[in-house]
């Protein structure tokens, strides 16, 4: 993989670190109950996604061209790169700074989860089953945000595969 590309991707994830964890610093400093909204992570998603996309271009417009292993390698380092400073400041927040706020979190999720089942109708023997299951887990415990950020990153793969397709460009030179 040329420097370029990594160099590159490295400081656009960092970029994206820097911009996801002030956003997560403010959440905490301001208001709790916005780690809870749906429509947080989508706009988190289609960030990520941005930038992370604005990363392959760039490349391109850089070499003139973009294979779509070089498309999907400045995607995907950009997204890593990023999701895991956010993931170190969430570490950071909820283990170390402030476990009651993930007290409050875990609670509050328990909560939106049976209020969730019950609009769609489900027995109460499974709602409770559910829930009995749903307090075991600490979802900021360390071990608990290191599997999300494998599973986020997994997530993301599936669109860094469709970016590259979309803005990969051959090599004029080999054509």
């Amino acid at each position: 993989m040329e420097k370029s590309l990594k160099t590159l991707s490295i400081n656009n994830g960092l970029v994206l670190g820097l911009i996801l964890s002030v956003i997560t610093v403010l959440m905490y400093a301001l208001n709790l109950d916005l780690f809870t909204k749906w429509w947080v992570g989508i706009i988190l998603f289609f960030l990520s996604l941005g930038i992370a996309t604005y990363s392959a271009i760039k490349f391109k417009q850089h070499q003139g061209f973009l294979t779509f292993k070089q498309g999907f390698s400045s995607y995907f380092i950009t997204v890593a790169v990023g999701s895991f400073i956010a993931t170190i400041i969430g570490i950071v927040i909820f283990t170390f700074v402030d476990p009651d706020a993930a007290t409050y979190l875990n609670e509050q999720i328990l909560i939106m989860s049976k209020e969730a089942m019950e609009g769609f109708g489900a027995p109460q023997e499974t709602i409770q089953e559910a829930l009995m299951k749903a307090e075991k887990v600490n979802n900021f415990a360390l071990v608990e945000q290191l599997k999300a950020f494998v599973w986020r990153l997994l997530f993301y793969s599936i669109f860094g595969l469709i970016v590259a397709l979309i803005v990969k460009k051959n090599d004029p030179a080999s054509e």
